[in-house]
């Protein structure tokens, strides 16, 4: 996104980005991070909120087309915005059969949105002790428009593109942004840290990304507490 895509208008209010009665769906793309950057200018975020706000965008891939970068061998994780350092958004690329490890979110807030295509996700319970099985607690399936969220209290999860014949790309919102999580063996439970990097920054190609600071975002109570999570825990261009 341009800087001054990026501009807010200080008599815009910050109350109106915070009660559901007042969720305006964004007219487009660019409307759509608009209105996470005044969001996000709160130190309390209402993550039903963030979940309904991303829901509410009608996906046009013509307004999100630029930051959609596919590689052949790996999905792909693309930064979009680094929101006023207190989140980052970024288009995921899934070409057929495409899926994550199991892994964490780092401590973070994890919105994700399906802009094209469907995505599976499966749930995990954190494993209970060194070497025993992950034991899988729930599965889902987003369809285009639709938004799920996580967070590390929910526990571990999977995504993957259940598709043999057709590409998925999902827009997700991690915040605070972090470096780097963990991922899991299913079978032994073994964790692994992985660095967390970008196959492109603002729509173009770059391999590896930096970070910014990570501040502190405090959640409504009514959410879960912040832990960790994310999408794509590779320790090379993903």
């Amino acid at each position: 996104m341009d800087d001054s895509t990026m501009q807010i208008p200080l008599e815009e209010k910050e109350s109106e980005f915070w009660d559901m009665k007042n969720l305006r769906p964004p007219v487009d793309f660019e409307d759509l991070v608009r209105q996470l950057h005044i969001v996000f200018q709160r130190d309390r975020i209402d993550v039903d909120y963030v979940k309904a706000l991303m829901a509410s965008y009608k996906s046009k891939p013509s307004e999100w087309k630029q930051f959609a970068k596919f590689d052949e061998f790996r999905y792909t994780r693309n930064l979009v915005d680094e929101g006023n350092d207190k989140f980052n958004l970024i288009v995921l690329c899934w070409n057929e059969g495409q899926g994550s490890s199991i892994h964490d979110h780092a401590d973070a807030h994890c919105f994700m949105k399906v802009l094209e295509g469907q995505l599976d996700e499966v749930l995990f319970d954190w494993p209970t002790e060194e070497g025993s099985q992950l034991l899988e607690k729930q599965t889902s399936q987003f369809k285009e428009d639709e938004c799920a969220y996580i967070c590390d209290d929910i526990g571990l999860h999977r995504v993957e593109n259940p598709s043999f014949t057709d590409k998925a790309v999902s827009l997700h919102l991690y915040s605070p942004p972090f470096t780097e999580c963990a991922s899991f063996d299913q079978r032994t439970g073994h964790k692994n840290m992985c660095k967390v990097t970008f196959y492109s920054r603002a729509g173009k190609r770059t391999p590896f990304g930096k970070w910014q600071k990570q501040p502190t975002v405090t959640f409504h109570p009514t959410s879960l507490p912040p832990r960790s999570l994310q999408h794509c825990c590779e320790s090379e261009d993903n």
